[in-house]
């Protein structure tokens, strides 16, 4: 089916209470990997590209990759450009075809984050184009933004609802105690879901969670038993996902599982068979292992069946 816009499968989560996954791609394989998760789970999903990822592969090529997916498949699927730093970005992506953007302005002030989400607004509304913010700073290294523990504050819920209403933003990502990368938490996960139960009771918009991927232990044993090394990497445990999936997050940005699951197959994989020079043969197990990644999560999501 024709891609749909990320607010038109976020506004059903948020009616239904459950979340659907925003899976980051780079490539053809990490977009395999993800339409076969979503069609085995019959859920929608949301095709996820960093400035980065549009660096490395191009915006056409991603819009164009997951269009053709898309159009053979039954389920919704929206290409959302993830934390676009500036208005340019969000003119590249649109001009490719996505039909979602995320601005991210969190870094300014919040007088400025809004008046440059507003001009983000009003250029996507009128094309359907669905559009998301972020409030409060995430610790840790976001594509191309690092951010500082100084500079790391947590969303203020009445400001959300000041930002909401005046942006007329279709979903919005809080910071809530979450951190980008696989070294989210020295200790235990600990979010403030009490801030977040506020911020949704004043919002009533669906609300995103970043820095959600959970480091999952089978993915990353492999990846440490064939040479890797994570340095003790701690994620977002499924419980913690479910318990802020309870009060109000609808979409759960994922990129690092996916990242370490498929080097860990593709590190086996070289590992033994040493003298394997056909490339398929590397990344087709790696994407079947991210597949299975995939496919946990949406489980634990609640998108599963959904489509």
């Amino acid at each position: 089916m024709p891609l749909v816009s990320a607010k038109e499968i976020l506004d059903d989560a948020n009616k239904k209470n459950y979340a659907v996954g925003a899976f980051n791609i780079n490539d053809m394989e990490f977009l395999k990997a993800i339409f076969s998760a979503a069609e085995s789970e019959k859920a929608p999903i949301i095709i996820a590209a960093s400035e980065g990822a549009i660096k490395y592969a191009g915006a056409e090529m991603l819009y164009a990759m997951t269009k053709t997916m898309a159009d053979k498949s039954k389920i919704p699927v929206a290409l959302h450009l993830d934390h676009g730093s500036n208005l340019n970005s969000v003119l590249i992506a649109i001009k490719a075809g996505f039909t979602s953007v995320m601005i991210d302005a969190s870094h300014y002030l919040f007088e400025e984050n809004l008046k440059i989400t507003k001009q983000v607004v009003n250029i996507c509304k009128p094309l359907g184009i669905s559009v998301e913010a972020e409030l409060g700073r995430l610790k840790g290294i976001e594509d191309n933004v690092s951010v500082a523990d100084r500079d790391a504050v947590l969303i203020n819920p009445a400001e959300a609802k000041d930002f909401v209403e005046s942006s007329g933003i279709d979903f919005l990502a809080p910071a809530i105690g979450t951190s980008h990368g696989a070294f989210k938490f020295k200790g235990e996960a600990k979010l403030d879901f009490e801030r977040l139960k506020k911020v949704k009771e004043l919002t009533h918009i669906p609300l995103v969670l970043h820095g959600a991927s959970s480091v999952p232990e089978r993915a990353s044993k492999k990846f440490e038993e064939f040479g890797g090394d994570l340095k003790g990497a701690k994620g977002v445990p499924f419980d913690v996902l479910k318990e802020a999936i309870k009060y109000g997050i609808n979409k759960v940005n994922t990129d690092t599982d996916l990242r370490i699951a498929f080097l860990a197959k593709v590190r086996e994989s070289f590992a033994t068979d040493k003298s394997q020079i056909d490339p398929r043969k590397i990344f087709g197990p790696a994407m079947e292992y991210v597949t299975d990644v995939i496919k946990e999560r949406m489980k634990i999501l609640g998108c599963s069946g959904k489509a």
